[in-house]
């Protein structure tokens, strides 16, 4: 008889199948029995019908409407928030994306009982997706309303649970990795330490007491701590605050005595030299409310410290990893029941800058010391300085300061140095005039002054209005229609060709190169410039940069309402106006002439990896060409090398002429421009310089630009030699 009913069974459910008939839905045809239904009373479509509602509701985390499909019995055992919290969070802590279910067979046992065996297929977020076969899901026919309901219990989730079972996830949350230099030199890594402070409240002698001894000791608030222990149970270990290990030795002991408190070491974020790089490597801190789903998501929490700003923050992923871990079902005695799902942990990677920090620590030396020296002179109204030093074949930045300058380290959660110096830090960053935070070689925008002349050389030879032998008579003033604009040198400079124009730095030359220009196209010369890289990115990926900004006709009809006029261009041929432009910018600019034409993506990341297996990822990238003919870039790299050369008229010659014995740079070759430019918004002008070496195969190219100083001649011409000299010469007494 039993092997009959089998039978049965198999051809009614492939008639059902034939007529296309599914398990999954309430429309559904009844599934068929595994005991011949000999009562007719009870109604298994009714019964199926009442299955499917409660776990399509699961599949739409509809945990309300879940809720009105359990017995009533159930409901009052368990209020409906409770049952939602307990879902949700169980749902958060597995990081369910979502589940389908699979209804399989369902049992009568007696008139108004069945039983329905299904699967459920769990997808997560963090972990592997898995299945959880042969479940039961119990229903009854609920006798206030006369209906099939759900007999819900907690181990409707998982069976294990109606013992006492509980979900855990394991993490393995990996330690952060290290910065460190080009050379392998530590800039950030966690050997720093403190002390977490853990208790128990149940074995706690007098709460008020102890929460007065840990505010003093951790610096949390009265009202911080009493939220902690209200959403708390009695018994659990609460990790609190953390405290430096001076602070321990000072505090353990009333915390003991008056906690019972307990102990234990956490590594935390540390810059061994925080003043040096905190513009480029930035800092940590914990996620911002935006943050905290994505990381959940990945398998942290929301304590997890993660980059915030800098190189830490655009590198994050790497310098965190993510984490492994396994979610399994613990028993009430602690035991392992079995494993649900894992994952392996991805290890985080290091990163190497391309930053040589002894270069670095010896520019920001130099500009420290030159404000030091000028502290009765431009020093007093000079806000800050920028200098760049960047490989002109590769994009790889090997310096990069900026002035003034603070610790990185006062910005994260637990700071590794002392409190007071903290305190001061942050005041600083907040009320400093300087803006200590801002980072002024891709942040500050400024007019380019002279070194503007460059591209203006380069876009008047490739317009075709002038020629290479064009030649300019300068007499000390330009005049347009009783427009007078007078030179730099009252007296002019005579007849020079283009390189000559470089060479002298003629403004009156460069007005009438703007004028011309202007007169065929008023977009031709601020065209090139942007095609030149400048006013936008240069496509440096691992800091924010200011795009700046190269004016033309239609920026300045709908910012300033007034028409472009021939002043627009004339005062862009020599960087004022309405131009703005970052150091690296320039530095960009003058390092594809020095390179014959490429413009390099700006790097500053040189290696990822895990020990010794690095993966090198500053593989030179080609952004752009100046796209300008090579008689061109010769003509500019001639007046540029006669700036420093020619000693009657070079304007920097007398800079680079007192260039130490018995290796001066002039015997390896050094080629630059020197540019001043009025500051419109305050005292005083900037002074740049901007110089590749050696000549003429370059390596390298240094930017200089010190705000409110002077002329580019006498303050940064000779913070660019002092560089020049320590990169090649190793001369660190350079003065």
């Amino acid at each position: 008889m039993k092997r009959l009913f089998v039978t049965l069974v198999l051809a009614l459910s492939a008639m059902m199948a034939a007529a296309g008939c599914s398990n999954n839905h309430a429309s559904a045809a009844p599934l068929p029995t595994l005991i011949p239904s000999a009562t007719p009373a009870i109604d298994m479509v009714s019964a199926q019908r009442a299955a499917t509602l409660y776990l399509d509701a699961w599949e739409r985390d509809d945990f309300a409407a879940m809720y009105q499909m359990i017995t009533f019995a159930a409901q009052e055992a368990t209020p409906q928030a409770d049952f939602v919290s307990l879902y949700e969070d169980i749902h958060a802590l597995m990081t369910l994306t979502g589940l389908e279910t699979h209804q399989r067979a369902m049992l009568r046992e007696g008139n108004q009982y069945v039983v329905l065996n299904y699967d459920v297929d769990f997808d997560l977020d963090v972990l592997d997706d898995f299945s959880d076969t042969g479940r039961e899901l119990h229903l009854v026919i609920d006798p206030r309303i006369n209906e099939w309901r759900v007999a819900w219990t907690v181990g409707d989730i998982f069976r294990e649970m109606n013992n006492g079972a509980t979900i855990n996830f394991i993490s393995n949350q990996p330690s952060r990795a290290n910065i460190y230099d080009r050379d392998g030199d530590v800039l950030a890594d966690q050997n720093g330490t403190v002390v977490v402070t853990q208790v128990i409240p149940e074995n706690i002698p007098d709460i008020a007491i102890c929460m007065n001894t840990l505010s003093t000791a951790t610096g949390e608030t009265l009202e911080e701590l009493q939220s902690l222990f209200n959403r708390s149970g009695n018994n659990w270990v609460l990790e609190i605050g953390a405290m430096q290990p001076p602070e321990y030795q000072q505090y353990s002991e009333a915390l003991e005595r008056d906690c019972n408190a307990t102990f234990s070491g956490q590594s935390v974020r540390r810059y061994p030299r925080g003043e040096l790089l905190p513009h480029i490597i930035g800092h940590v801190g914990y996620p911002s409310p935006d943050q905290v789903d994505d990381l959940i998501r990945q398998g942290f929490d929301q304590e997890t410290i993660i980059g915030q700003s800098g190189v830490e923050a655009s590198w994050d992923e790497v310098l965190r990893g993510t984490p492994g871990g396994q979610l399994i079902l613990r028993g009430a005695d602690g035991s392992r029941i079995r494993t649900l799902s894992q994952v392996e942990t991805v290890l985080p990677e290091s990163i190497w800058l391309t930053i040589d920090d002894d270069l670095q620590e010896f520019v920001a030396y130099l500009i420290q010391r030159a404000y030091a020296e000028a502290a009765d002179g431009w020093g007093r109204q000079s806000r800050g300085a920028s200098a760049i030093v960047m490989n002109v074949h590769t994009g790889e930045i090997l310096a990069m300061v900026t002035y003034p300058t603070y610790n990185n380290n006062a910005l994260t959660p637990f700071p590794q140095i002392a409190r007071n110096v903290v305190n001061s830090e942050l005041e600083r960053l907040n009320t400093d005039e300087a803006t200590p935070g801002l980072n002024r070689p891709v942040q500050g925008t400024y007019p380019s002054g002279s070194v503007m002349k460059v591209a203006d050389t380069m876009a008047a030879l490739d317009s075709g209005i002038f020629d290479y032998n064009h030649t300019y008579t300068s007499i000390g003033t330009w005049n347009y229609n009783g427009d007078i604009r007078r030179d730099w040198n009252p007296a002019g400079h005579g007849r020079v060709d283009f390189s000559g124009m470089l060479r002298v730095s003629c403004n009156s030359c460069f007005y009438d190169v703007g004028f011309k220009m202007n007169e065929v196209d008023p977009y031709l010369l601020p065209h090139y410039l942007q095609h030149f890289g400048l006013g936008s990115p240069t496509g440096l990926q691992d800091i924010p940069e200011d795009p700046g900004l190269i004016p033309d006709p239609d920026w300045i009809a709908a910012n300033r309402n007034i028409p472009w006029g021939y002043s627009d261009a004339v005062n862009m041929a020599i960087g004022q106006g309405e131009v703005q432009v970052t150091p690296l910018q320039m530095a960009n600019l003058y390092a594809a002439v020095a390179n014959n034409g490429t413009r390099y993506q700006p790097q500053l990341v040189r290696e990822r990896g895990i020990l010794d297996q690095r993966t090198f990822v500053a593989e030179p990238h080609v952004m752009g060409t100046l796209d300008v003919p090579q008689e061109a870039i010769d003509m500019v790299k001639k007046g540029l090398c006669e700036v420093t050369t020619n000693r009657s008229s070079g304007t920097a010659a007398h800079i680079f002429n007192s260039s130490y014995d018995p290796s001066p740079l002039l015997s390896i070759g050094v080629c630059g421009k020197t540019g001043t430019a009025e500051d419109p918004a305050n005292p005083g002008t900037h002074a740049w310089f901007i110089g590749y070496a050696p000549s003429p195969n370059p390596e390298i190219i240094v930017a200089v630009m010190v705000e409110n100083a002077g002329e580019g001649s006498a303050v940064a011409a000779p913070l660019t030699k002092f560089i020049m000299e320590y990169y090649f010469f190793l001369r660190e007494d350079s003065q």
